[in-house]
């Protein structure tokens, strides 16, 4: 079972980090909820408060960690960024070989450490140029390498299938998305 850490920083957007937990969790993957505020509790973009599994300190080794995920959000993603420990477990995330991913404004975070150099990378509208290196596609989810982006709150469940197509067979992802009711057809 694929291990993820999702990390989240006061004033995250609460859908893009919710759906994709519960997208990975219902495909089977471990995923933990990481609090970078030094407290369980983190408050959303919009004023709800959620209680985290885990505090980044209590974290000794990310080694066994498959994919790491950031929500975007305002001022969550600047929060993220602000974050010296996990701007460093990310790189070293990024240069072991495995998935890093980020949403909305939060990619911004991937430019600013330098991974996004050459890269293909999506984003809200308007964080292109905090993208540092990156070429803006303007996709729903963009795959390049080891590096999954999404655009915005309204790609919030495509991002979490793409994450779980990383880790489980096409047939098993669409299985999901059935069960889910979540029809691309048919709004996508």
């Amino acid at each position: 079972m694929a291990k993820v850490y999702e990390f989240l920083a006061d004033g995250f957007e609460e859908v893009e980090a919710l759906a994709p937990v519960d997208i990975l969790r219902r495909g089977g993957m471990d995923v933990k909820t990481v609090s970078i505020t030094g407290d369980n509790f983190v408050e959303t973009s919009h004023g709800i408060t959620i209680k985290t599994d885990l505090k980044f300190e209590d974290i000794t080794d990310f080694g066994d960690v498959d994919a790491m995920l950031l929500p975007g959000g305002l001022p969550g993603a600047t929060n993220l960024n602000k974050h010296k420990g996990l701007r460093a477990a990310l790189l070293a995330q990024y240069e072991s070989g495995k998935y890093v991913a980020a949403i909305c404004a939060a990619p911004l975070v991937l430019g600013s450490i330098g991974i996004l150099q050459g890269k293909r990378a999506t984003c809200y509208p308007g964080f292109e140029k905090r993208m540092t290196g990156a070429t803006y596609t303007e996709e729903l989810v963009t795959i390049d390498g080891n590096i999954i982006t999404g655009k915005g709150p309204g790609a919030s469940f495509a991002f979490g299938y793409a994450i779980l197509g990383q880790f489980v067979s096409p047939e098993a992802v669409r299985q999901l998305q059935q069960q889910m009711m979540y029809l691309p057809s048919q709004g996508e």
